[in-house]
């Protein structure tokens, strides 16, 4: 229900009255206090110095006529003031006419109905809200630079891409407003799973009988995001300690109260991934990844098959050599190794190792060498991809040279003990869209990769575009369980002059926090003043 065109008319005409009115008794009174105020005669003399000689009368004359003037101008204002009034009283009438017009006193039943019409209005503007929101289906965006990331959260942190030099990756919420914001909609999310409506599609039997009640233990993980001149949009997914379900609510707040968009129950029991590599040469590498590989894919999760797209004839024996011990030791046979003799190119690795799934539909987790990830992400990404609908493009935590990290150790740690979420250990790598999670036939009819793109980068940031061009929703968001291992990296000269300044940023980038880099650039400098405090601690007397 809208409010009648009418009523919108004489409603801005009131309004008007109003301000003019306004305006009018504030220039009135601001012109009784300039009067008021003591004038200074720049021509008059002060007593005692040139006026000495002037008489008594003199100032008795002066002062009667100020008095004179003063009673005029309060006469003045007095009848000013009083025209005002009647003004006013004039405006007050049309107004309560006008109120009249608008809304006729018949009964209390229509002010009744003028409550429940505004209630009404209200709803329609935050559904209004949630409608131009990109929470239901993606927006059309000019570039990558045109998403608004989300920021992802647990019960305890929140991994954030905005840091500054102040704020960290990885902290606990400082705010108190933000601390009672993210527990307010855990507990909102808790309540519509726990009192679904007929909405939610559950039974009203299963609300009584069966169905589990879930508490804070039970928040895995979320994701927020705020449009600015639309709301926050809250995603959240709950699991019970032994199940596989997971209940995921999508929570909007248009800058009012919160609103459930929907509640639904996610089974993620079946759901395959396909992990697709394109490797060239790396063997020591690799043989790494198959480490973390065995250990989170085939001993836990165990619903993933491994692709391996290999480039040239150097190192593909080690590499079958390696998948075979796999095989061996685990027993696991989910794997394809597919060989092509050809200089390396990762969207074209990625390409072939799509089209070499047959077995329908399944889900693909475009990786490389040197990510490490958990079961978690690995949830995470059958959570946040869905056929026809969205694409999950997280934010991997990127971790700087090890050398440089723990320079002051003897040898840096194990990679597991570096896997931490530190200003000084590593970035959130929000420039790179090489980590992905999407489904086979949302990736074929986009179009797959760029195929013309040879050598290092920018295939990846060629297909992000490309859904981002498109209806899909894009889920763009950092994720506590991602991260790519530092390597030393290597720009060719046959790169492109684009390429190589891609390749130069992102080396640069990866190699040490922006303190860590300060105390490299100015190391000299700091052993000299090193030197000299020690020289000055030493020519200094004893006793």
């Amino acid at each position: 229900m809208r409010m009648p065109r009418r009523g919108l008319v004489i409603q801005a005409r009131t309004r008007w009255l109003l301000v003019g009115l306004a305006l009018l008794f504030s220039l009135v009174l601001l012109m009784y206090l300039l009067e008021c105020a003591p004038q200074t005669d720049g021509n008059g003399s002060l007593p005692g110095v040139v006026g000495e000689g002037m008489g008594k009368e003199y100032y008795q004359a002066l002062l009667q006529e100020q008095e004179e003037h003063y009673q005029n101008r309060a006469t003045s204002l007095k009848r000013q003031i009083a025209q005002l009034k009647q003004e006013l009283q004039e405006m007050s009438d049309k107004l309560k006419s006008l109120q009249e017009k608008k809304s006729p006193k018949v009964s209390g039943m229509n002010y009744q109905g003028t409550k429940e019409q505004t209630s009404n209005d209200l709803l329609e503007f935050l559904h209004s809200q949630i409608d131009k929101a990109e929470v239901s289906v993606g927006a059309k965006l000019p570039s990558e630079y045109g998403v608004i990331p989300f920021e992802s959260f647990t019960s305890m942190k929140v991994f954030q891409l905005e840091m500054g030099l102040t704020r960290h990756p990885e902290e606990k919420p400082v705010r108190k407003d933000k601390r009672d914001e993210l527990v307010e909609v855990i507990e909102a999310g808790l309540e519509v799973i726990n009192n679904p409506d007929e909405e939610d599609g559950q039974d009203e039997e299963d609300a009584v009988g069966d169905r589990q009640l879930y508490s804070e233990n039970d928040f895995i993980e979320g994701y927020y995001r705020t449009e600015r001149d639309k709301g926050t949009q809250y995603e959240l997914f709950y699991k019970k300690m032994d199940g596989m379900e997971y209940r995921h609510v999508t929570l909007f707040r248009p800058f009012g109260p919160l609103m459930k968009v929907k509640s639904e129950t996610v089974d993620i029991s079946r759901s395959i991934i396909n992990i697709i590599v394109p490797l060239a040469g790396r063997t020591e590498a690799f043989a790494q990844f198959m480490q973390n590989f065995r250990d989170v894919c085939i001993h836990q999760d165990k619903r993933v098959h491994l692709t391996v797209v290999y480039f040239g004839q150097d190192g593909l024996s080690e590499v079958k050599s390696i998948l075979e011990s796999v095989a061996r030791e685990t027993d696991f046979h989910n794997y394809t190794l597919v060989s092509l003799n050809e200089e390396f190119n990762r969207g074209r690795g990625l390409d072939m190792g799509a089209r070499a799934w047959e077995k329908g539909e399944v889900l693909m987790f475009f990786c490389d060498v040197d990510v490490y990830f958990t079961a978690e992400f690995l949830n995470s990404c059958r959570l946040n991809a869905e056929p026809g609908k969205k694409v999950f493009y997280p934010v991997v935590f990127s971790l700087y040279n090890p050398a440089i990290v723990y320079a002051n150790q003897d040898i840096p740690p194990p990679v597991e003990q570096q896997l931490v979420h530190k200003k000084d250990s590593g970035f959130w790598r929000d420039f790179g869209f090489g980590m992905t999670c999407q489904y086979r036939t949302d990736f074929l009819t986009v179009g797959g990769f760029d195929l013309e793109v040879k050598g290092w980068g920018g295939e990846d940031v060629h297909l992000y575009r490309k859904y981002l061009h498109g209806e899909l929703m894009v889920i763009r968001t950092p994720v506590p369980g991602l991260f790519h291992l530092w390597h030393e990296k290597h720009c060719a000269d046959e790169l492109t002059p684009e390429q190589y300044r891609m390749c130069i940023q992102s080396k640069a980038m990866n190699e040490a926090s922006h303190s860590h880099l300060g105390m490299l650039v100015f190391r000299d400098e700091i052993e000299a003043h090193l030197r000299k405090q020690a020289y000055r601690t030493n020519s200094e007397p004893v006793g």
